[in-house]
Order: structure tokens, then C-alpha cells, then sequence
């Protein structure tokens, strides 16, 4: 079996949790004897690893000129090799009118390299939508080019190109929902995003969510019948022998973590919150905040009113082993989401030894029994829960030991059988 995937972000190139867990599945399919995947990206670096999947860059694939029915996305489109000088990069605003246009027959100019070449920045900027477009476009000539079982999508930035490679191939689309925008928003939704989320799980045969709780919101607030929704938990990938970093704490107290995005869907308000009652009955603490995001500002602000900045840390983004040195550094880690569709990072926490608090309200909450669980916004508990494995070692050594034992257990080759089981259920009623 061959799968065409679609992702945006692939390791070492991270900006979250997705392209950890896309790194993760292939890597675990790679066992499945007999399944093969195409992993496509808008933009490669060179320095992925390959060993698992072979990568595609959309924006190395030439793009050529094709005529495609696409159902629900656009009615009817041209692609042409246009000169760079002759067109200029087009807005998101300029790319709707285009599309309305098109749709009466008229041809689509896109802004291409000399040899056709879509330009791709693979990352989050303002011309977001301008890139999710053209990913779309890109992904017809690619399915065009292929041959291929299934169609495989991960997230709402590439379900158009999951969209489109189904028009063009006729093979079925499975999209996984890693988070929707009621997650990242916290209900104040983007109807640009809400648009693309409805549009992909409408079109896909089957829909895979990382949690139940996940699960429910397809359902619930996409309308999208049960039936078409099942629930594959994430996993971790083990530490390699050798990976464990040699670091030692560099201050003789305890030190608490926080690591995600600093937004309003990862409650880094409620951290701080915590940490200044912690710290109100505790002088041995300090805090780390290691993250980037629009709520930086806020959070520093919130800090330095609290009086509690010479006890609080801020790293910034950190990546590969400076995550390790992290935890390696770490008496305890806090996941405190206001809504997490999953979260890989308290297993990695555990993984590395480091007991960890979470919130009710994320998706890992369901297969975890060695976690502190916690509403997000009860502040009081969260601080108990602080102190309480700060200060009370055959507490904290117990959630260390079975935590570990428990993590270790959840492989990616299991979630990567299970994936392969919705594979093979689409396919049995495609043909």
C-alpha cells in the first residue's frame, strides 16, 4: 500500500507538536511490512530524516499546465508556468478574487519561479492562506504524477491539497485532525479556518482525531456523522541510547516547567498564577516558562506585578536537545491547556523522568493514570499539586517510576497499526 500524505512541518523544522507527531506515525509505519509513504511538504530543507518515508518539496515540483474538477474547492482551474517579472506575489485578498474568477472559466495566475516552481516559505507568516492555495495547487500535479493507494492530511493547512489530490486521483482522503480552531481560539473562531476545517472533513472518507475529546468537537461542532470519526491516540518516540543529555542542574533548587506556546489555548496565565502561590509558601522554587508566543508580553507583565521575576524564567522556543536539557534540569512539568487536543509533551516529560501535572481538559488526560490531573482553571489545585510532588520525594519518585513504565508503553508503531486499520477499512468500501 502507498500513501500520499500531506504535512507542513517535518523535524528538525518545528514550530509545535504536529511535526513531532507526523515524524512519529511514519516512523512507526515504517514497520508495517508493505506500506510506503510519499510525505509532502511545502517547503524541504535537506537536513529531514528520510529513512522512514521518501519527502516531496512542493515548492522543488514543477508546475505544469492541467485542467482539474475539483468538488467543493473550485470548480475549475489552470495552471500555467507564468515568469516571475510578469506577475506580481499575490495577496490573500487578490488570491479570493482569482478564485471567484475562475470559477467562470477564466485562467489563474500564480506568481512561479522560471521554471514553474511555486515559491513556499513552509512557516506561519501572513501570507498563510496565499501558501495553503498554492500547497493545493501544487498537490493536483503531484497526485497527477504519483501513483498511490490513499491520501493522507494532516491539519487544516493542508486539507485543501488533500482535497485537491483527491479531485485529480479519485482515491480517497483520510484527514487527521490534530487540533481544530475552537482549540487554538478558544471559541472565537476564524471563519477563513473554520471555512477549510469543514470543507476537508466534509470531503474525507474517513476522519482520524487524536483524542476523544477531539473526536467530540468534529462531531459537535463541525456536524460531521460519528460514523466518519474515529479516535488514534499519539504516542512518543523513544530516546535513542546515547540521547540522554549530560547536564547538570545549575542552581541547587527545584525547578518547575512549563513548555509549549505561550497562547491562550496552552494557559500559560494559569502557570503563573500557580507559581506565585507556590512561591508565596515556597522560597526553594523556580519557574521556567519555555515557549514563544502573542501572549510573551502579557505573561512577562503579569510576572513583574506578581513580583516573582527573579523566581521566573523565560528561555524563548526551544527545539531538539535543548528540550532534552530542559527536562534533564526539571523536578516537574506542567501542561495547564485550556484545550489540548493531545499533548505530546507530558509523555516526553515522563519519558525523561519528570513527574507531570495536566489539565482535565487535554486529549492525553483520557490514557494517562501516572499524572496529576487538574481543571486549568482551578489555581489552588494546581498549586497544591505543585508543592505537594515538590516537596514530598516518595510522592514524586512514585509518579517518576510508574510514569516512565507507563510512557514507554505507548509506541507509535501501535498508533501507526491503527492507522493502517483505517486504511484498510476506506479502501474496502472505496472499491
Amino acid at each position: 500500500m502507498r500513501v500520499l500524505m500531506f504535512g507542513w512541518e517535518f523535524p528538525p523544522h518545528i514550530s509545535g507538536g504536529l511535526g513531532t507527531a507526523c515524524y512519529g506515525l511514519t516512523r512507526g509505519m515504517s514497520h508495517i511490512s508493505g506500506l510506503e509513504v510519499l510525505f509532502v511538504v511545502p517547503k524541504a530543507w535537506g537536513d529531514e530524516d528520510q529513512s522512514a518515508l521518501t519527502l516531496i518539496a512542493a515548492d522543488n515540483f514543477p508546475v505544469r499546465k492541467k485542467f482539474i474538477e475539483m468538488k467543493n474547492f473550485l470548480r475549475e482551474m489552470t495552471y500555467l508556468e507564468v515568469h516571475s517579472r510578469l506577475v506580481p506575489y499575490m495577496s490573500p485578498e487578490d488570491y479570493a478574487e482569482t478564485v471567484n474568477n475562475s470559477e467562470g472559466g477564466s485562467n489563474v495566475y500564480f506568481n512561479t519561479e522560471e521554471i514553474g516552481k511555486l515559491k513556499f516559505t513552509g512557516k506561519y507568516g501572513p501570507d498563510l492562506f496565499q501558501e495553503i492555495a498554492n500547497y493545493a495547487l501544487v498537490a493536483g500535479v503531484i497526485a497527477d504524477d504519483h501513483s498511490f493507494d490513499i491520501i493522507h492530511a494532516h491539519d487544516w493547512l493542508t486539507y485543501p491539497a488533500g482535497m485537491a489530490a483527491k479531485a485529480v486521483s479519485g482515491k480517497p482522503l483520510v484527514i487527521h485532525v490534530h487540533a481544530t480552531d475552537f482549540d487554538r481560539s478558544g471559541g472565537s473562531v476564524n471563519p477563513g479556518v473554520f471555512e477549510i476545517e469543514k470543507r476537508g472533513m466534509e470531503a474525507a472518507d474517513m476522519i482520524i482525531a487524536v483524542s476523544n475529546l477531539t473526536r467530540t468537537t468534529v462531531i459537535e461542532k463541525y456536524g460531521i456523522n460519528p460514523a466518519r470519526v474515529v479516535t488514534v491516540y499519539n504516542a512518543v518516540e523513544p530516546l535513542e541510547l546515547g540521547e540522554w543529555p549530560e547536564f547538570r542542574k545549575p542552581v541547587n533548587e527545584k525547578i518547575v516547567t512549563f513548555l509549549g506556546r505561550i497562547t491562550l489555548q496552552k494557559g500559560p496565565e494559569y502557570f503563573v498564577e500557580a507559581a506565585h502561590k507556590v512561591l508565596m509558601k515556597s522560597d526553594n522554587v523556580r519557574f521556567v516558562m519555555a515557549g514563544s508566543g502573542d501572549l510573551f508580553p502579557r505573561i512577562i507583565r503579569r510576572a513583574a506585578s506578581l513580583g516573582i521575576m527573579d523566581r521566573f524564567h523565560f528561555t524563548g522556543f526551544l527545539r531538539g536537545q535543548d528540550v532534552n536539557h530542559m527536562f534533564a534540569i526539571s523536578d516537574l512539568y506542567v501542561m495547564p491547556s485550556v484545550s489540548e487536543p493531545f499533548g505530546i509533551s507530558p509523555l516526553e516529560a515522563m519519558q525523561s523522568n519528570v513527574p507531570v501535572i495536566i489539565s482535565h481538559q487535554s486529549g492525553v488526560s483520557e490514557i494517562l493514570k501516572h499524572a496529576i490531573k487538574v481543571d486549568f482553571w482551578d489555581i489552588d489545585a494546581m498549586a497544591d499539586a505543585i508543592y505537594g510532588i515538590l516537596h514530598y520525594g516518595a510522592l514524586s519518585e512514585m509518579f517518576k517510576k510508574h510514569g516512565k513504565t507507563e510512557v514507554d508503553n505507548l509506541k507509535w508503531e501501535n498508533s501507526a497499526l491503527h492507522v493502517k486499520q483505517v486504511y484498510d477499512a476506506v479502501l474496502a468500501k472505496y472499491y
